[in-house]
């Protein structure tokens, strides 16, 4: 086993602590107060540099070794999400109705373990920063901290990002260059018609009607628009109107997730939407408005840096357990937005044949946490050799 791996194998144990600690209290997007206090606590320990509250809760821990120029930035989420949790063990959940069922637990331990091998050894010249990221799940916290100054006060060469994925091979690294996750773009369409008792309708304009022959006219998007070679989904993910069965409502409102899998895709989607809202609306002679969320964007990995990564990892860890190209998924990230300013490689560490990030089953493989210390580790050592 390589030498590095070896080493963070032995911090395996300790890292298992923080991780459990962090499951145990759960906290989701911008309420993270508790969770970067902890984290902080333990960087400040080691050395590092720790500047609180950018984008109201995340944190950035610097390291500066030798006269190197260059810096790197290595980023870990730390929010949780709203789900009651249903696994059984001593790490789980003390809050009701929230958990880390997509593994942040697990990838700011990770972080946390080469944070304490690269304060030890400080064999690398230049500067790392550490970025302990609120919201991802909200698409939030990469835009809130970048907004606050992120790489004005931070200067970094290229940032670098992680996430565990179940049903890929337990501890196998998973590299893809260009578009490796999509943008989603949440959007909520509010039909108004005219209300009226349930037994006379005629004199309602009925919004729940419209909405209904909306929601089929959006599955015609994709279906019709987007070529095989690419990919979309427009998802209706809630139908709002009305609380009684005699009355017919005045509003109705649809919540849309739509995700794609490049730029000139979102657009033609996008615009799709809007087309088929203002005919499906002026059609059953309601008004309508679009209330767009924050713009999505695509997860685009630098091709150069992504190769140059997949190498530092078969050293590590051997060519049969890098994948390259490795899959892409539909999910999105606000990593993206990252990628948007900066070169960026975000690549994906097996979680094995567990249940999928979201579940109420799910939990990181705690196996993992020492490949993934050594992964940034190994990424850190050679960027800023």
């Amino acid at each position: 086993m390589n030498t590095l791996l070896n080493a963070l194998a032995d911090d395996q144990e300790q890292m298992k602590v923080w991780r459990h600690h962090m499951h145990q209290y759960p906290e989701v997007a911008f309420e993270e107060h508790n969770t970067a206090r902890y984290i902080a606590e333990l960087l400040r320990d080691w050395g590092y540099e720790v500047t609180e509250g950018i984008g109201r809760t995340g944190l950035v821990a610097s390291l500066r070794c030798g006269d190197g120029n260059k810096s790197v930035g290595l980023r870990a989420d730390i929010d949780a999400l709203a789900v009651e949790e249903m696994i059984e063990g001593g790490h789980k959940s003390t809050i009701a109705g929230k958990s880390h069922t997509c593994g942040h637990d697990g990838h700011s331990a990770m972080l946390l373990g080469a944070a304490r091998y690269l304060a030890r050894t400080r064999a690398f010249n230049g500067t790392v920063n550490l970025i302990f990221q609120p919201a991802e799940e909200t698409m939030g916290g990469a835009v809130a901290m970048i907004k606050d100054g992120l790489f004005e006060r931070f200067p970094m060469d290229a940032v670098f990002g992680m996430h565990n994925m179940p049903t890929l091979e337990r501890g196998k690294l998973y590299f893809t260059a260009g578009p490796v996750m999509a943008a989603v773009d949440n959007w909520e369409i509010v039909l108004t018609g005219k209300g009226s008792h349930g037994s006379m309708p005629e004199r309602s304009i009925d919004p729940v009607v419209a909405g209904a022959s909306l929601v089929m006219a959006l599955q015609t998007i994709v279906a019709r628009n987007v070529g095989p070679k690419d990919s979309a989904v427009v998802s209706v993910g809630a139908f709002l109107a009305g609380d009684a069965g005699n009355v017919i409502p005045q509003t109705a409102t649809l919540r849309l997730s739509i995700c794609s899998s490049a730029p000139e895709t979102r657009k033609l989607v996008l615009d799709k939407v809007k087309a088929i809202t203002a005919a499906q609306a002026a059609s059953f002679g309601v008004s309508y408005e679009i209330r767009e969320g924050a713009p999505g964007a695509v997860l685009v990995n630098d091709p150069a840096l992504t190769a140059e990564c997949a190498d530092v990892a078969r050293a590590l860890v051997g060519e049969d357990q890098v994948v390259m190209p490795g899959p892409t998924f539909m999910g999105s990230e606000d990593f993206a937005y990252y990628a948007q300013q900066k070169p960026c490689t975000y690549c994906f560490i097996g979680n094995g044949d567990t249940p999928m990030v979201h579940h109420p089953l799910y939990d990181f493989d705690d196996r993992n946490l020492p490949i993934g210390a050594a992964y940034w580790v190994a990424l850190t050592q050679h960027y800023l050799s």
